[in-house]
């Protein structure tokens, strides 16, 4: 019996070892669980960041795949943070964006500093995938284009719409809109002076006034004054819209010159309404007020909104920058979204409209980017009925100077280009889940 008892506490005590040990073991594994890597870190800073433009379309295909991905403003320069996985890994690496795994430990670090109150930083949730549209005719030549550039290189979806599917009301279909290096006013681009015999010219003259025909209107400029106004509402309607160089000026005068004819005869074949600057109503325009427009057919210029000839003293190539503003990333997130950057000084760059003039902006226009040195306004932003627009001046981040006709810019060139990612930012905007401003 006393052998018996003595085998049976052993046997007790050899299970109690056994289970101990177990339970070890599984405290251990739980702990490693815990610690082990559960998020995909994609810094945005100058410093670590190989390809800053191609991070873009990761962060996009993860929305695409239903999975959120977190923008920590002003942190790093912007980073993502997506959830861990083998594809997501993959991705960064085939697309060659720099990232690193973190643990959920470390990430709740990250996320206390980014809510600590003394620092400009904030979390946004990007939950939506935006569908992008780009205003752009089928005979669009490369050099045209910034925004097509760029959404090709970061392999981020998007559909070409012209003025058929406008005036098919397709706008509804669509969160993101951008125009780019457009004419509204009907005067072809103002390219008459230097390229009326050019073969590009006349094709795209002839296409225009086949497309008016086919909607039932008599002159180009009233076809692209329709499809101003269908654009109009789809940011009233709360539509988000994106503008680069003349694309957003014309586009206000357009609204302005409205019951106007401010086309000379090389583009309409009659005369220009002799009373047309006194006619103009600029209640009707986003961003600009009290500007003169260009009444010559031989001057390549719309109005006096562009810069360009107002700045040549004062901003030499060599000195040509423009600085971005400092928003305050927890009361002011969408400004503060729109200028997420490695840096606050971006290289200029010129186009049929380089830059706004201050004096000639709304008071309700909020400035994003400027050059002090010409007082222009490169980079504005606003807010008509539910939707938001944002202009930027100039034609490409990377080209000082792009002439018709010369090559597309090669932007495996310039993965990190600064001015590029203002582009990007706009395109991820409506991907937001808004807050509420705080007071």
């Amino acid at each position: 019996m006393q052998k018996f008892t003595v085998l049976l506490v052993n046997s007790f005590l050899h299970l109690y070892l056994e289970m101990k040990q177990l339970i070890c073991i599984l405290l251990c594994c739980l702990c490693l669980q815990q610690s082990y890597a559960s998020r995909i870190f994609i810094t945005m800073d100058a410093e670590q960041q190989s390809n800053h433009l191609k991070a873009y379309g990761v962060a996009f295909a993860s929305l695409q795949l239903g999975v959120p991905v977190d923008w920590l403003l002003n942190y790093e320069g912007g980073s993502f943070v997506l959830e861990h996985s083998a594809a997501f890994e993959k991705l960064c690496r085939l697309r060659e964006v720099s990232y690193k795994v973190i643990s959920d430990a470390q990430y709740a670090s990250i996320l206390e500093e980014v809510a600590n109150p003394s620092s400009n930083t904030d979390l946004i949730k990007l939950e939506k995938v935006p569908k992008v549209a780009v205003y752009t005719p089928s005979n669009k030549m490369p050099w045209d284009d910034a925004v097509t550039l760029v959404l090709t290189y970061a392999e981020i979806p998007f559909d070409k719409v012209y003025d058929d599917e406008l005036l098919s009301d397709k706008l509804a279909n669509y969160d993101w809109l951008h125009l780019h290096h457009e004419d509204f006013t009907g005067q072809y681009g103002k390219f008459w002076g230097a390229y009326r015999n050019a073969t590009w010219y006349l094709s795209d003259v002839a296409m225009q006034e086949a497309l008016a025909k086919k909607h039932g209107f008599k002159k180009v400029s009233q076809l692209k004054l329709a499809v101003a106004k269908k654009i109009n509402g789809f940011v009233a309607g709360g539509g988000f819209l994106f503008a680069m160089c003349s694309a957003a000026d014309s586009y206000d005068i357009a609204l302005a010159a409205d019951g106007t004819d401010i086309c000379d005869v090389p583009y309409d074949n009659d005369p220009m309404d002799p009373t047309a600057q006194a006619k103009l109503k600029f209640t009707d325009c986003f961003a600009f007020q009290n500007f003169s427009i260009s009444q010559s057919p031989y001057e390549y210029e719309f109005s006096t909104i562009d810069n360009t000839n107002f700045r040549s003293a004062a901003v030499p190539m060599q000195q040509d920058y423009f600085s971005l503003f400092t928003f305050s990333a927890k009361f002011d997130p969408i400004p503060t979204m729109l200028c997420q950057n490695h840096t606050n000084l971006i290289k200029g760059f010129m186009g049929q409209t380089t830059a706004f003039r201050k004096e000639v902006l709304k008071s309700s226009v909020l400035v994003m980017g400027d050059c002090k040195a010409g007082n222009e306004a490169r980079y504005i932003h606003g807010e008509y009925g539910k939707g938001t627009w944002s202009f930027y001046g100039g034609h490409d981040p990377e080209d000082y100077q792009h002439a018709v006709g010369d090559p597309p810019t090669d932007l495996s060139l310039h993965p990190n280009s600064p001015g590029y990612r203002l582009i990007l930012n706009n395109i991820l905007f409506p991907a937001a889940k808004k807050k509420p401003r705080k007071t």
